[in-house]
């Protein structure tokens, strides 16, 4: 089963993990898939890519699958920064373009799917949140994704397209972590997006808003330049591309490139 590492911890253990690995984590020498492979990811492709690691893991026996999930601009600085990672998958290009600009990367970035943004209430709306303009209100407890995260940057896109400026009481570093005061029932509203919604199931309800449609982040992915099992890594990628994995993506609430 694919193991979720934790984003503080993975920078300064990983090294020492894949440092101990023999040659049992390697592709072999023939090129077959095997081995480790680390795949850095944002927080909000955490159900649908612990999905498709049990799905890479069963397509090619011997492999492994291990994820370290956070916000994307954090992850492309622990990449920048020397961690160890055979995959990046970011949020936003923009966190790509980042890594890509510092030739983290071994290969041009591909999209492999897109998110928008829905408004988040805890179970039956007890803050009666309607719309964006709701987010303006400072009786309202309103918590929204940090600027510099792909979710903060497209939540800044849609405010201002709805002419609404919004008074959060709190600023998160991922998705996750907004929708998680959601779900607490700590805030009366987020932005987190549609898919993060679909995964909470029951412990917190949606509503669309128009404005949406007009901040549609792009999801790239891309085998790492300094990747110790690239023949994984460049697996991964593709499995992710395949027809498999665009339906367990477009199952979560992900839309097509």
């Amino acid at each position: 089963m694919p193991r979720i590492a934790n984003s503080v911890l993975v920078a300064a253990s990983a090294a020492l993990v894949l440092a101990g690995c023999g040659s049992g984590d390697q592709a072999t020498a023939s090129g077959a898939v095997a081995g480790d492979v680390t795949v850095f990811a944002a927080a909000s492709l955490t159900e649908t890519f612990t999905r498709l690691g049990e799905g890479f893991e069963a397509a090619h026996p011997g492999t492994r699958v291990r994820f370290n999930f956070g916000g994307s601009s954090a992850l492309a600085q622990q990449l920048d920064q020397g961690a160890p990672a055979d995959v990046f998958a970011s949020a936003a290009p923009a966190n790509m373009k980042q890594v890509t600009d510092t030739r983290t990367i071994t290969e041009a970035p591909r999209t492999f799917a897109r998110n928008r943004l829905a408004i988040a209430v805890p179970k039956g709306n007890p803050g009666r949140i309607a719309g964006l303009a709701d987010f303006a209100d400072t009786g309202r407890k309103i918590a929204l994704c940090a600027e510099q995260v792909p979710c903060g940057a497209a939540s800044k896109k849609v405010f201002e397209l709805a002419g609404v400026t919004p008074a959060p009481d709190t600023l998160e570093q991922d998705v996750k972590a907004v929708l998680t005061k959601v779900s607490l029932g700590e805030v009366d509203g987020a932005l987190v997006y549609r898919t993060d919604v679909e995964a909470a199931g029951d412990e917190v309800e949606s509503v669309e808003f128009t404005e949406s449609a007009q901040a549609v982040n792009d999801y790239p992915i891309a085998p790492l330049a300094k990747a110790r099992n690239l023949v994984a890594a460049k697996a991964f990628v593709d499995f992710v591309l395949s027809g498999e994995g665009r339906a367990v993506l477009s199952a979560a609430g992900f839309d097509s490139p």
